[in-house]
């Protein structure tokens, strides 16, 4: 199951939920949820590949997402924000620790 980390940009104050961990609404909902986020291109092409794949992309792209997404956040330059323990858990998974 996901789970949310804080992620804040500090030169404008703007404040965003990170994921991380398995995407149960990608797998159910496919590019909706990444639409609904904002990564437009992403959704559409997840919602192609599904039609394509005859859902199958959306089981794969489920354990990627919310990686891909905060991966994204961090690299536009958000810092976490969020608990110690959350943030741990987080570079744990995301591959940053």
């Amino acid at each position: 199951m996901a789970t949310v980390v804080m992620l804040k940009q500090p030169q404008s104050g703007l404040v965003q939920k990170g994921f991380f961990g398995f995407s149960w609404t990608t797998l159910f909902f496919g590019g909706w949820p990444a639409i609904f986020r904002g990564d437009i291109l992403v959704g559409v092409l997840l919602i192609i590949l599904q039609l394509c794949t005859f859902g199958l992309a959306s089981l794969v792209w489920a354990f990627l997402y919310n990686k891909s997404y905060t991966r994204k956040l961090l690299e536009r330059g958000y810092q976490f924000a969020d608990s110690d323990g959350v943030v741990l858990r987080a570079k744990a998974k995301l591959g940053m620790a």
